[in-house]
């Protein structure tokens, strides 16, 4: 299967090694062992145990059902796959107009605007669908701005918030929400997304079990070999 967001060969393998620890840092974050997140992203259970080895590389159809279940997006994991090797990251970090990872981001596109591992998401946001998604939940807290354009902000059992030019949301993580344009013409928001981990609870009931890191164990060999659906 084509990689869709490398060119050669060694820096696929690298791609490959840090996207599939960080959907593994994640994973783990959360409690879940490979066999429920397989569950809950309708994925093959052996497959996600080669894509956390670095060993296999997912469709982004595949990423974004993986990235749902983790509370995370597509972009957001395509630049964990980009990051830089270097253990030490600079404490100020400038990103350019033409720079920042780019990629698919629900149903419209993003840009970070952040260049390593770093507390929060800054992120450009872009999109113009009108049509109603479904509810979205993730673990951390969230922040919208809006550069242009009207948007609506919807959380499910609650009323739903336009927001114009100028205006902003904060909402927790663990709400229900969704987004979209109220008319022709589209809308550009500034979002900043909390890194997940920092709200996570150690020990939580998934599928009738506690997470525990003690669930790591996928029970296959290590040259096992599964396909994605």
């Amino acid at each position: 299967m084509e990689d869709p967001v490398t060119t050669t060969e060694a820096e696929t393998d690298r791609h490959a090694e840090r996207l599939g620890a960080r959907i593994r840092e994640l994973r783990l974050a959360r409690g879940l062992t490979l066999v429920q997140l397989a569950g809950i992203a309708g994925l093959s259970h052996p497959f996600l145990s080669q894509l956390e080895r670095g060993r296999a590389r997912p469709s982004m159809a595949s990423l974004e059902r993986i990235a749902h279940a983790l509370g995370s997006s597509q972009l957001e994991l395509i630049a964990a796959g980009e990051e830089d090797d270097q253990p030490d990251q600079p404490d100020i970090v400038v990103v350019r107009s033409d720079e920042g990872t780019r990629g698919p981001y629900g149903a419209g596109l993003g840009r970070l605007l952040v260049h390593g591992r770093r507390g929060f998401h800054p992120m450009e946001f872009t999109a113009d669908s009108e049509e109603l998604g479904e509810f979205y939940q993730h673990d951390g807290d969230e922040f919208l701005y809006v550069l242009e354009g009207t948007v609506a902000v919807d959380f499910e059992g609650r009323d739903s918030s336009v927001l114009t030019e100028g205006d902003s949301i904060y909402f927790e993580g663990g709400i229900r929400h969704r987004w979209h344009a109220v008319k022709p013409g589209g809308y550009r928001l500034f979002v900043v997304k909390q890194k997940p981990e920092a709200r996570l609870v150690k020990s939580r009931f998934v599928g009738g079990l506690i997470g525990d890191a003690s669930f790591d164990d996928d029970g296959l060999a290590d040259g096992a070999v599964g396909d994605e659906p």
